[in-house]
């Protein structure tokens, strides 16, 4: 187990969150995710993440996997402009990570709090969801509420978004 997994099972622990672990093969997509964890409680979700043109602002969008993300709409709903997905450059530099293993985990990462999380507002109707601990050959199955204190342990900025 690496170090960005295990960072995340820290803080799991430490704010006593319970979650179920499921091992399985690498994936890079939610189709191949499914393969392994379509049986899995909860919502399943995928991660986008996203930079304005200057570069000084950067949203991680975790919404319900079915789901496709018009990004001029979305660009509206938080009053930004020109947002483009961000290179892996930069997702190394924010959240530590590299693609296929993007994640909401990810902002254990963001130690200046850069990242804006934007959630779909359909993931917070579930009781459980899914996501990578980091990795892509992992899944933790958590309740919602539970990644709601995840999120307001990290101190980055959240918001709840219709992603219709």
């Amino acid at each position: 187990m690496g170090d960005l997994e295990n960072k995340v099972y820290e803080v799991l622990e430490k704010l006593c969150i319970p979650y179920e672990k499921y091992d399985h093969p690498a994936v890079y997509t939610c189709r191949e995710a499914d393969i392994y964890t379509s049986g899995l409680k909860g919502v399943h979700t995928k991660n986008l993440f996203l930079k304005n043109r200057r570069g000084d602002n950067h949203y991680l969008v975790v919404m319900c996997e079915d789901k496709t993300l018009d990004i001029k709409k979305f660009s509206e709903k938080i009053s930004d402009r020109n947002l483009s997905f961000a290179s892996a450059d930069r997702l190394m530099k924010y959240l530590g990570l590299t693609a296929g293993s993007v994640s909401l985990f990810g902002i254990v990462n963001d130690e200046d709090h850069e990242v804006e999380v934007c959630i779909d507002e359909d993931i917070m109707k579930e009781e459980f969801i899914n996501s990578h601990p980091n990795v892509n050959t992992s899944t933790l199955v958590l309740r919602v509420s539970d990644m709601i204190r995840f999120l307001d342990y990290s101190q980055n900025r959240y918001s709840v978004i219709n992603l219709k």
